[in-house]
């Protein structure tokens, strides 16, 4: 008895720290969510710049009867999640950072960095560059017998979209160097496979995106650009640690 007991010591303090961190990162976020709901008009219009720029100031509609106040919200837990992102991570990695190698903090703690640096320059590069490239494009092809009204509801759903795609479209190069790091692939390999994975950017991209080639090659061509790059970095990395094998 005195040995399960024992035993279930640890997992009880492994639970107990669990929750604490999970109610920090919930309070957290709270807060942020509190903090971004107080300004949430002013976020709303800086959200639809890009598109009420080229409706030359013209606003967008709502036919909901909740819809006002449900935009407000999704904004504000958008904007409290991007903020209180980088607390969140640090409870994970304290939390299981006890548990590693002294190597693999080595490799988890500048990833996870990376990765969040990465995901949120995919978020601006979609709202600074390819926003107002597409709106352009979609205000450029209606006829002058249609009235263009965009619905806010819907344009917070595309905002998000996009912003999710370029996201995890700028982790590619994070994927790349761990598949190379943990051994499942070569670089050699990748390279190989290369053309396969320019044509898989343009599928993806079809997918994802508005149906128009210019908000398909935005997406496409960054997602292989970006592939290219964690070949780079992954041979830069690794190719010394395999000369050294070899010569021994």
């Amino acid at each position: 008895m005195n040995d399960l007991n024992d035993n279930l010591q640890p997992l009880i303090g492994h639970l107990i720290e669990l929750r604490n961190r999970l109610v920090r990162s919930i309070l957290v976020f709270i807060v942020g969510f509190v903090i971004a709901f107080a300004f949430s008009a002013k976020l709303y219009d800086l959200l639809v710049g890009p598109l009420t720029a080229v409706l030359n100031g013209q606003k967008l509609i709502t036919t909901g009867i909740a819809t006002p106040f449900l935009v407000q919200i999704k904004i504000a837990a958008l904007v409290a999640f991007v903020a209180t992102l980088p607390h969140t991570l640090y409870q994970i990695w304290a939390f299981i950072a006890p548990g590693l190698y002294v190597h693999e903090k080595k490799l988890i703690l500048p990833l996870v960095i990376a990765s969040t640096l990465l995901f949120l320059a995919g978020m601006a590069f979609a709202y600074f560059l390819v926003f107002g490239v597409v709106f352009k494009f979609i205000a450029s092809v209606i006829p002058d017998s249609m009235q263009w009204l965009p619905d806010s509801g819907e344009y917070l759903d595309f905002a998000l979209g996009m912003f999710l795609a370029f996201g995890v479209t700028f982790e590619v190069p994070i994927a790349v160097i761990v598949l190379v790091r943990m051994g499942f692939v070569t670089v050699a390999k990748l390279r190989e496979v290369r053309p396969y994975v320019i044509v898989g950017a343009f599928v993806i991209a079809a997918v994802v995106t508005p149906p128009d080639v210019l908000s398909q090659c935005l997406l496409a061509i960054p997602l292989w650009l970006l592939y290219e790059a964690g070949l780079l970095v992954a041979t830069w990395l690794y190719q010394p640690v395999k000369d050294e094998q070899a010569a021994a």
